[in-house]
């Protein structure tokens, strides 16, 4: 469990690099410090999932990739929330700046690790952990 551990956090960071990214990139085009995270989540979580899946629970079950996604999606709206909360509290109460963004996405991210990793664990990747073991 602890290699997991280790392999989704290391997911994680490349999430976290890939939402601050996408983010810049949402504030660039427009869309603001919220609807901007919301984009930059989509894309951070389809990334993480498609790490997840092929390194940190990498058992082949035959599960249709759709059905493991909305799953891997709803699971990590919960860990998601409490990023976004922690986010959206930030950048109201911190005077904006350059890095805020940035910031505010790692101080969000601290809350919802454990959540999620135990959600993809025993939730999302149930049978492939069962199987694999």
């Amino acid at each position: 469990m602890r290699r997991q551990f280790l392999r989704f956090a290391l997911a994680g960071a490349v999430g976290f690099v890939v939402d601050v990214g996408i983010l810049y990139i949402a504030l660039s085009l427009g869309l603001g410090y919220y609807l901007g995270r919301v984009v930059s989540f989509l894309v951070a979580a389809f990334t993480t999932w498609q790490i997840n899946r092929r390194y940190t629970f990498p058992i082949r079950d035959g599960e249709h990739w759709t059905a493991e996604w909305l799953r891997y999606l709803l699971a990590m709206l919960g860990g998601g929330a409490a990023n976004y909360a922690c986010y959206a509290a930030l950048i109201y109460a911190l005077p904006k700046a350059l890095f805020l963004p940035a910031l505010a996405v790692a101080a969000g991210a601290i809350p919802g690790l454990m959540v999620n990793f135990l959600a993809a664990r025993f939730w999302v990747f149930k049978e492939r952990r069962d199987a694999g073991a």
